[in-house]
Order: C-alpha cells, then structure tokens, then sequence
C-alpha cells in the first residue's frame, strides 16, 4: 500500500473523468461532483450551518472552493477566516467531502511528487493531512493551483497546523451546490 502522505498524480481520476465523458456518465457522488451525495451529505446537511460559512457546526475546517476561502471552527462558530486559499487546478481538483479528518501533520514537509525550482523537492510547510492520497492544508504560493491540495500564506498554514488536531473533521464543499442542497438556504 502506498504512503498516504505522498502525493501521487491523480491519472485515475483523470481517466475515469475523461471515459465517463465520453459514455456520458454522470459522476454524482464522486469527488468531481459539485456536491457530495450520499448518506454522510445527507446527514452533514441535516445539521446546522456554522454562521459565516458553508459548512456544518460540527467541522473543525471548512473549506469552499466557489469563494477560494477557509475557516477554522470551534463549537459552530468560526475562529479564523475567511483567510484565502488556493485549491487544485484543472485534472487534479480538491476533493469534495463532509467527512474528512485530519489523519497526520508534518510541519517540514516536502512532496514527494512536485520539485521546486532549485530541483529539490517542493516544500510544503505546515501540512495537515486530510484526505485519500495525501491531500492536505499546507503553506505554498497562492498563485498557483495545487495538485489537489489546500494552500494557504505560510502564517496562515501555520495557525491551522497548530489548531487541528488528528480526527478532527475537514469539509470541502461549493457553496453555491450547498445552499440547493439544503433547500436554497442562504449559504454565506
């Protein structure tokens, strides 16, 4: 079994987006829909929204991607954000999910997948592991898509490194697709 903090190219996801295009699939439920189907959605939908965000009050981070925005919280209620964020690009999008948990942190961490300019390893500060494939917040150049990644200003990474914690949830959503799916509330 692979390392699950190593990034590996998302070649799957791509071939599986690119034959269900062409059969004409639809791809509800996966990670490349514009919302999260399924038993764990219904149930996060079921819950209140944290105020402020699109999230529900029992995240520990929200993440949305509509607005390129992130929020810590604690009880419901945000303590941090929005701060901006840089999420994956084309071929290589954040997943969507409202079940994520923060599995591993690793304050020195490099990509076992992506070199910088100098040719070593690109850094990736303050990483806070949270989904399949090593998917996780870490401090980068904002500028750039990630490789699936959430990336945030390197102080910014840091206070998220230091306030999750292992287990604690991680939602990553679309505003716009939760507000339909909660019935067209006002998602903010």
């Amino acid at each position: 079994m692979a390392n699950p903090t190593t990034r590996r190219p998302c070649r799957s996801r791509i071939v599986v987006t690119a034959i269900a295009a062409a059969a004409g699939i639809g791809l509800g439920g996966t990670a490349l829909a514009d919302v999260e189907q399924g038993d764990v959605a219904t149930q996060a939908h079921a819950e209140a929204v944290a105020p402020g965000t699109p999230c529900s009050v029992s995240a520990r981070a929200c993440v949305d991607l509509d607005t390129q925005r992130a929020w810590l919280l604690r009880g419901g209620k945000v303590t941090r954000g929005p701060v901006p964020i840089a999420s994956g690009g084309a071929g290589q999008e954040t997943p969507l999910g409202h079940s994520f948990r923060v599995y591993r942190k690793n304050k020195d961490h490099v990509s076992g997948e992506f070199t910088g300019p100098d040719g070593n390893p690109a850094p990736m500060p303050w990483s806070v592991f949270f989904a399949d494939g090593g998917v996780a917040f870490h401090g980068g150049d904002r500028a750039r898509a990630s490789a699936g990644c959430i990336k945030l200003d390197a102080g910014e990474a840091e206070v998220f490194f230091n306030d999750l914690i292992e287990g604690d949830k991680v939602q990553v959503v679309r505003a716009a697709a939760e507000a339909k799916a909660r019935g067209g509330g006002a998602v903010r």
